[in-house]
């Protein structure tokens, strides 16, 4: 009997899981920095003010805008060569990669004002483009491993767990790169910076390296014809799209609390709880549900639903952080009560961190089905460039509230922050997380229509036009 082409293009190994993992280990390992730790160089180190910071940002997304889907297209023309039709990015792209990450936290104390303000635009929106350049072909990796949305959950799976170990360490970096002053408070120190990037950035060269030896594509695609227009012609699909556009916005707002929380932690558990060394706990306790859940995270989606298993999971999260919302209203505090909800909340964010890349996947498919969508790099541009704007969209979560309680880092250690604006930054930390996460879950409950059922029905389907086209 004749196998269906999905099976055909199906049967990844322990080897491609891990292969493309390490494209996510690559990733995080660079951007990590900018999620943990770029934030606080900026405003400590360069004594950078916050708002130039966050009017760089908001520049780099506008540039994103044009670039991003630019790209993509041009990846969805490209013709397949020897390393692959997405695989080869990872090997062209690495080194200028890392390259651009050491530049974002090279040693400009010594310029004017506007010099270094000049230096960190620049350098920040170049490594925006090159990130672009691999993480579109990376990103659109999965949809030629297999065709199997089962085994695409699998891959989401081992993507989520690379990006763990990618994110960590920045993580350590964040906690490790103060030396004590002379009155007892900590300080942010740039060697030790300067030291912790560039060895994260020649880990992550290895890894790309590793991603582009250990995947392969098994699913044959033709490139896209250049037709005048088409990139528009795209776009407006994937805006119509209800699945596609849930999922970008909820992938988008759930990076925005995961990036707000490696960022603001820097200067909560600096200045309000005065326990630097702990400042990576909260993200380490958020992931350690994850080494535990990766192991049935794929099984429960596809048994209960991936849109079921996430939305409940990540409202369980934002209860948790209301929680501490109203503990402080009564004057209960303790950075170990911080910590433990955010162990908790873990445990209900870790389904969504697992699963997100296949429900990603499952929306570009029913983008084939439904529209005759086949431009995957330029449908994944689009999706990239959504999460980028959560990069954007906590940079300004972050560094508002810090405007708002007067947060500056050259006269900090003389001034020091009033009780007021203690508690200010306090709530801010539990209540941001709490309104974003419950914006997620209202996204994927009600607006992402793909529950168990439609994905059945959407992989038969599937199977039908791929069929009809003499796949």
């Amino acid at each position: 009997m004749e196998q269906s082409y999905i099976a055909r293009t199906s049967g990844i190994k322990a080897k491609d899981k891990v292969g493309y993992a390490m494209g996510d280990v690559a990733s995080c390992l660079v951007f990590g920095l900018t999620q943990s730790i770029l934030n606080k160089y900026y405003t400590d180190i360069l004594q950078i003010s916050v708002l130039s910071v966050m009017i760089m940002t908001i520049i780099a997304r506008i540039w994103d805008a044009i670039n991003d889907p630019i790209w993509g297209r041009l990846i969805d023309r490209a013709k397949p060569k020897k390393g692959g039709r997405y695989r080869r990015w990872m090997k062209i792209f690495a080194i200028p990669v890392a390259l651009s990450a050491v530049l974002m936290f090279a040693d400009v104390r010594g310029l004017s004002g506007s010099g270094k303000v000049a230096w960190i635009y620049f350098s920040y929106i170049l490594f925006g483009m090159l990130y672009t350049c691999i993480n579109i072909p990376y990103g659109s990796l999965a949809q030629v491993i297999t065709s199997s949305d089962r085994e695409r959950s699998s891959l989401s799976v081992f993507r989520s767990i690379g990006s763990t170990f990618g994110a960590m360490p920045a993580m350590v970096l964040a906690s490790m790169c103060y030396v004590k002053l002379a009155d007892g408070s900590s300080q942010m120190d740039y060697h030790k910076v300067f030291v912790g990037v560039v060895a994260i950035a020649a880990l992550s060269v290895l890894a790309y390296f590793i991603c582009y030896a250990w995947t392969k594509e098994r699913v044959e695609t033709a490139p896209e014809p250049a037709e005048k227009g088409q990139t528009m012609k795209v776009i407006k699909v994937l805006l119509k799209s209800r699945p596609f556009m849930a999922v970008s916005l909820a992938s988008m707002l759930f990076l925005a609390a995961q990036m707000f929380g490696q960022g603001y932690n820097t200067y909560l558990f600096d200045h309000y709880f005065h326990a630097t060394g702990l400042t990576m706990l909260p993200t380490v306790f958020q992931y350690l549900p994850v080494a535990v859940i990766m192991f049935f995270a794929s099984r429960l989606g596809n048994r209960f639903g991936r849109r079921e298993v996430c939305s409940y999971g990540i409202l369980l999260a934002a209860i948790f952080y209301l929680i501490l919302f109203v503990l402080a209203l009564v004057g209960i505090t303790s950075v170990w009560l911080y910590l433990t909800a955010c162990l908790m909340s873990g445990i209900g964010t870790a389904f969504i961190f697992l699963l997100v890349w296949a429900l990603a996947t499952d929306a570009i498919d029913y983008n084939k089905v439904a529209y005759g969508l086949n431009d995957e790099a330029t449908s994944y541009a689009f999706y990239s460039f959504m999460r980028k704007l959560g990069t954007t969209v906590a940079t300004i979560l972050i560094n508002v509230p810090l405007l708002r309680i007067g947060y500056n880092g050259s006269t900090l250690n003389t001034e020091g922050l009033t009780e007021s604006a203690l508690k200010s930054m306090y709530n801010s930390s539990v209540m941001i997380p709490a309104l974003l996460f419950l914006s997620v879950f209202l996204l994927l409950r009600f607006m992402y229509p793909l529950g168990r059922k439609e994905i059945d029905t959407l992989q038969a389907e599937k199977e039908k036009l791929l069929q009809k086209s003499g796949k």
